[in-house]
């Protein structure tokens, strides 16, 4: 399948990264760290790229071990695990972000480095919402898929953001830095405190306060560490995508275009998650016992709408309202719910019999469904990467066109794949 026709190909030679950080952590602290520090660990040979896909196998040994110690997340791991997790973490953050020095100081910035980057990405925000759900002991309950649903819409938000206003931007406080500065902290934090178990007691409590203090009722003062996260992760997304609407909002109206039409780009993500939920609530035994690769199958199906959208911001087509990985889900939401009106419909006759039950077959169609997110993903990767690269003259690992000061800057002008964001 062609997923980028020849004709839009050209836009590519007009790509210019935009980006503003507000951090002041990454502006005082990360920033001189990696570029007077980290960056002079990588040689000048190594892509870009390359460094962001080293970076994601950390996160890649993370996930093995959680599901060698915790494939439910209701259990404690060896302590050693949650310390390995938040060093793995950092490094993927490392790693994420010297990859735009690396690109600047070997001249290798380009279009294909923010597809690499904002896909790596993708894929990592459901990855770290099955680890931080195994260091709450959450389960395989709702609690991890609406952490799921959260963090999926976060990193889908700002992606349509940066399609309508054409700047990547990022807060005082955002999650690829101080979000991601705070998950290695949570991991290290339970490792010290000797497992999972610590965060599900009160967090009013832990901190000593009394029962009734300030006449709190029982179930809030009951909250735990986890619950309160929760609470405060609602009060965050809420904000953020109302700014974030009013972003895209102010900068249409600023080019003449109509404004809140824009809005209909947020309809794909809520569409897909109503069949998510639908599919999870007529499947408990999908919900309780297989979480982990739904979690994985959803993720896939955001980061293959978050990598269309890139796309498009690059060779400037059309917002992508479709997402074909919806159809298996939505057959699957359909075939459960016949059942459901059979036993409770007052109207005689209405419904009809499910194809795969609710056990085994079930249970094969849900890792069918991952199977064919794997594909309908890497197809759609690999084809966008060669399209780009063939089109630049550039490979995607590795450095075809190194810079060299002889060549009069000239090389520098040239669109080598690499990394173009901020580091």
């Amino acid at each position: 399948m062609v997923y980028v026709r020849e004709k839009f190909l050209p836009n590519l030679k007009q790509y210019k990264y935009s980006s503003v950080d507000h951090s002041l952590v990454s502006k005082y602290v990360l920033k001189p760290f990696y570029t007077n520090f980290v960056i002079k660990c990588f040689p000048m040979s190594m892509a870009p790229n390359l460094i962001t896909l080293t970076g994601f196998m950390f996160v890649i040994a993370n996930f093995l071990t959680l599901l060698w110690y915790n494939p439910t997340l209701d259990q404690d791991c060896p302590v050693w695990v949650y310390y390995s997790w938040a060093a793995g973490l950092f490094l993927y953050q490392t790693f994420d972000a010297v990859d735009g020095t690396q690109a600047r100081r070997t001249r290798q910035s380009g279009p294909l480095g923010e597809l690499f980057d904002h896909g790596v990405d993708a894929l990592n925000t459901s990855l770290e919402v099955l680890l931080f759900a195994g260091t709450q002991n959450m389960g395989q309950t709702w609690k991890t898929v609406a952490t799921l649903f959260a963090s999926l819409l976060t990193f889908y938000v700002q992606t349509w953001d940066e399609y309508h206003t054409k700047t990547l931007t990022l807060g005082v406080v955002n999650g690829p830095v101080e979000g991601i500065l705070i998950l290695v902290g949570v991991y290290a934090m339970t490792g010290f405190m000797g497992g999972a178990h610590f965060w599900q007691q009160s967090m009013l409590g832990a901190f000593g306060l009394p029962q009734g203090f300030l006449g709190l009722p029982d179930w809030l003062y009951n909250l735990s560490f986890t619950e309160w996260y929760m609470v405060q992760g609602t009060v965050v997304l809420v904000y953020n995508t109302v700014e974030s609407a009013r972003n895209v909002i102010k900068a249409r109206r600023a080019r003449g275009d109509r404004s809140r039409y824009a809005l209909v780009g947020l309809v794909p993500f809520f569409s897909t998650w109503v069949l998510m939920v639908a599919y999870l609530a007529l499947q408990p035994n999908i919900l309780h016992n297989h979480l982990v690769p739904f979690v994985l199958f959803a993720g896939i199906v955001n980061a293959y709408s978050v990598g269309q959208m890139i796309t498009a911001h690059l060779v400037k087509l059309d917002f992508p309202y479709w997402n074909v990985l919806v159809l298996p889900l939505g057959w699957g939401v359909v075939d459960s719910f016949g059942p459901v009106l059979q036993q409770y419909s007052p109207i005689p006759g209405l419904g009809w019999p499910s194809a795969l039950g609710d056990d085994v077959y079930q249970v094969g169609f849900m890792f069918c469904m991952l199977g064919m997110a794997v594909g309908v993903y890497g197809s759609f990767v690999v084809d966008v990467i060669v399209t780009i690269c063939d089109y630049l003259d550039i490979y995607c690992l590795t450095i075809k066109h190194p810079h060299t000061e002889d060549s009069g800057g000239e090389k520098s002008m040239q669109l080598n794949g690499g990394k173009a964001k901020v580091g």
